[in-house]
């Protein structure tokens, strides 16, 4: 058994980003899957054992979805093991998709996965490893400081591109790499929607279509009134925070050991700053698990 360390789319209306000792309806549909996804994550890591392929673990994240009623994806299920947790000579993005890499005892797991339910969109990351990994364990718990970080300079609105060297310095500070600059474009995080529903849900090169057809108009949009839909050290993120719901994902990487979480932060133009800016959800693994880091 696994030890666990750890569109044509439609945005969320204005009246829905608020906060408060109850969350909207819209906001509560995205904690309803962001929790479905991260109860996926564990179920699957419950059952991970040496011999279990990539390709096998991805199997296992969409079958329980779909098992759940899932039938559209921001993105299919990724799964990643031991150095491939860290984007260790990932070039191309061909890279990122599982392969027939079979996990071994101690080592270090990825689980990614962005399921669209009732259409309500999440993308969650979840790190683990099979038996106990010091390696993994620590960086694990210095993802706190990065959680924090983020939240504190959003709630500033000091602009995506300054937060992201701010990560990176931290990163460094700790001796990590950043391992989030693998992904295309580098990013950190990007914005997600709601999504329509629809009867037939195809998806391209893994990525479902009216998920991509909501970021493009994001895109689009953005562009236009000067903001990116995507979280970047690039000049096209230079930029403060825009409110809707963004997937943030800070990853560490050491010595070939990779780990991340990955969940939905929530930006509003509220000039409260405890309103401003908060987590979606703190019943989340790796939060809990810091929680009882402390306790103990």
């Amino acid at each position: 058994m696994a030890s666990v360390t750890s569109a044509t789319a439609t945005s969320p209306r204005a009246g829905e980003l608020t906060a408060g000792p109850e969350l909207t309806a819209g906001l509560r549909g995205f904690r309803e899957v962001q929790r479905l996804a991260y109860a996926c994550a564990e179920a699957v890591a419950a059952q991970l054992k040496p011999g279990v392929t990539e390709r096998a673990a991805a199997r296992m994240q969409r079958e329980w979805l779909r098992d759940r009623g899932v039938r559209d994806w921001f993105h299919l299920p990724f799964a990643w093991f031991g150095d491939r947790t860290a984007f260790v000579n990932f070039r191309v993005p061909l890279q990122f998709f599982p392969t027939n890499r079979e996990l071994e005892p101690g080592m270090a797991f990825i689980l990614d996965m962005a399921p669209v339910y009732q259409g309500f969109t999440a993308d969650i990351g979840y790190s683990g490893s099979l038996g106990l990994n010091p390696v993994h364990d620590r960086l694990l718990a210095d993802l706190e400081a990065h959680r924090e970080l983020i939240l504190r300079e959003v709630r500033e609105r000091r602009p995506l591109r300054e937060i992201y060297e701010d990560v990176d310095r931290l990163m460094a500070r700790q001796g990590y790499a950043n391992r989030h600059r693998a992904y295309p474009f580098g990013v950190i995080a990007h914005k997600i929607d709601r999504v329509r529903q629809r009867r037939w849900s195809p998806t391209l090169f893994g990525f479902g279509t009216q998920a991509l057809k909501g970021l493009a108009s994001d895109a689009l949009h953005g562009h236009r009134d000067g903001w990116s839909p995507l979280w970047s050290p690039y000049t096209f993120s230079d930029h403060p925070p825009q409110p809707g719901l963004w997937a943030v994902e800070p990853h560490l990487g050491f010595r070939g050991t990779g780990a991340k979480f990955e969940e939905i932060l929530v930006v509003t133009d509220s000039k409260d700053p405890q309103e401003s800016a908060f987590w979606l959800d703190d019943d989340l693994p790796h939060v809990r698990r810091w929680q009882e880091e402390k306790a103990a």
